[in-house]
């Protein structure tokens, strides 16, 4: 192919990039996905055994690849750069936000856990991670890839990208349920790939897991808008609620309690913040830049 060609064929994938904005990430995210995740359902095998695990990885690449695939077509080069850029610049989140990136799980399933103490509903409400898996290299290994790894693709993709594209439309609230919902959909079927959460303690139902990941992309928007669009601030908030449930999460009977909880949460960040700021819930968001200051 010439070079006059290859620019014919990118100007003509770019176009089409740009008329599919904000739906070509979801198509791309969720069928490539799935492309690779259905084999390993049907085999019947541990979705760590081979060839298993790495169509697993492959499959999980799927929101990276539609983040980097659609900036590059969309903006170049400085579309990707811009995405690199909010994964590690920690000047984004203040104190203040760090302090709250850091607590807020821990706080949330320990005010639950008195809440369900003092109404009676549970007498054990949380389990705690035991000595033996403290200790065991293969176990602590699993939850730091479970809680830090895992999630990089997914936030780079579903927010960095994604939630952009999506606020550029729509407002923060309509943002955030299309984001949550196409997210659950990519989610579900972790819970048919076996032995996927075999060295964890969250063994989910689709029943409260569902509409619990909805909830929790609202606080994900809550917390991106909040530290200027800052990927490092989601994956490190995706980061510990994996790590928290795995260090003191709940009881697996708890969680349509703790779904409640998850309601009143979205209530109040829903009401508490302010519909007149252009980070508010109410209205669609301007155009964002990258560092050149050229329109996304």
């Amino acid at each position: 192919m010439s070079r006059n060609e290859y620019r014919g064929t990118a100007g003509r994938v770019a176009i089409l990039a740009r008329a599919g904005t904000p739906w070509g990430f979801p198509v791309i995210y969720l069928g490539w996905a799935y492309l690779f995740w259905v084999p390993i359902i049907v085999s019947d095998a541990s979705v760590w055994s081979f060839p298993n695990v790495g169509f697993f990885i492959v499959g999980g690449t799927s929101p990276l690849l539609a983040a980097v695939l659609l900036s590059w077509f969309l903006y170049g080069r400085a579309g990707v750069r811009d995405l690199g850029h909010r994964l590690i610049d920690v000047g984004r989140i203040s104190l203040r936000w760090w302090l709250i990136l850091v607590l807020f799980w821990p706080v949330f399933n320990l005010v639950m856990a008195g809440i369900a103490l003092v109404f009676g509903i549970m007498p054990a409400p949380l389990e705690f991670i035991s000595t033996d898996r403290l200790f065991d290299p293969v176990v602590v290994i699993s939850i730091l890839v479970f809680a830090f790894v895992l999630p990089l693709p997914e936030e780079i993709g579903l927010r960095g990208y994604w939630l952009d594209r999506l606020q550029e439309r729509f407002s923060a609230l309509t943002a955030g349920l299309t984001n949550g919902i196409t997210w659950t959909i990519w989610h579900a079927p972790f819970v048919l790939l076996p032995g996927y959460y075999a060295h964890t303690t969250f063994q989910p139902e689709l029943s409260w897991w569902m509409p619990m990941l909805v909830l929790i992309t609202l606080f994900h928007v809550w917390m991106y808008n909040n530290t200027n669009r800052s990927i490092l601030a989601v994956l490190v908030f995706h980061a510990f609620v994996n790590l928290t449930g795995e260090v003191m999460g709940f009881a697996p009977q708890m969680y349509p309690f703790v779904l409640t909880g998850y309601v009143l949460v979205a209530v109040l960040l829903i009401a508490g913040w302010s519909p007149k700021s252009l980070r508010g819930w109410k209205r669609a968001r301007p155009p964002v830049t990258d560092l050149t200051g050229k329109s996304f």
